[in-house]
């Protein structure tokens, strides 16, 4: 359609710039996107024989980051960490602080929302199967950073650290990625009405 590039939600555009801009919007996107982080990670599930928890808070990092564009996405995941290694108890269980074996995670989690929110910026969350290679992407990301840092937090090797914190999640965010591939492209069908 050569009308889609001349509508408000041609590619270059993420679903938070359809709100009219200013420094007041900007400020609240990237402080409610550290929220939403800190409260989905309070959805937690324990593992057994894992540190680290099944939460909401990859699934609202990486919605953060396809809905706010990669700048705002980033900043939303800073202040995330920022406040929570200041002690605010929002990490995954109620914790704080960097000492966690799973903090990495949520260092993955700032570049993965910066990444998707790149691609968002490029059209990668109007389509089912764009967006599943969004989620994948950014779920990637996560393990990439999260992963070895479990490894030389917990003291155990790569081989136990993929074990304990990349196996037991991947059916998980298999279920997050398909509700993202769901909402996000509907949301932008439902805008272009």
């Amino acid at each position: 359609m050569s009308t889609a590039a001349a509508t408000p939600v041609s590619p270059g555009r993420v679903l938070a710039d359809l709100i009219p801009a200013s420094r007041v919007r900007d400020i609240a996107l990237v402080l409610g996107g550290a929220a939403l982080t800190g409260l989905a990670a309070q959805i937690a599930v324990p593992v057994p024989g894992s540190p680290v928890p099944v939460t909401g808070q990859t699934f609202a990092a990486l919605l953060v980051g396809t809905t706010l564009g990669a700048r705002r996405g980033f900043l939303s995941l800073a202040v995330y960490a920022l406040v929570g290694m200041a002690g605010v108890p929002w990490f995954a269980e109620g914790g704080s602080g960097a000492g966690a074996v799973s903090f990495g995670y949520v260092l993955g989690m700032i570049l993965a929302s910066t990444v998707v929110g790149a691609l968002a910026r490029r059209g990668a969350d109007r389509s089912v199967p764009r967006m599943a290679g969004t989620m994948l992407v950014g779920s990637a990301i996560i393990y990439a950073i999260g992963v070895p840092y479990l490894a030389y937090a917990a003291d155990i090797s790569a081989s136990a650290a993929i074990a304990a914190g990349l196996t037991p999640f991947l059916i998980g965010d298999a279920l997050k990625a398909a509700l993202a591939m769901g909402l996000l492209p509907t949301a932008w069908k439902l805008i272009k009405r």
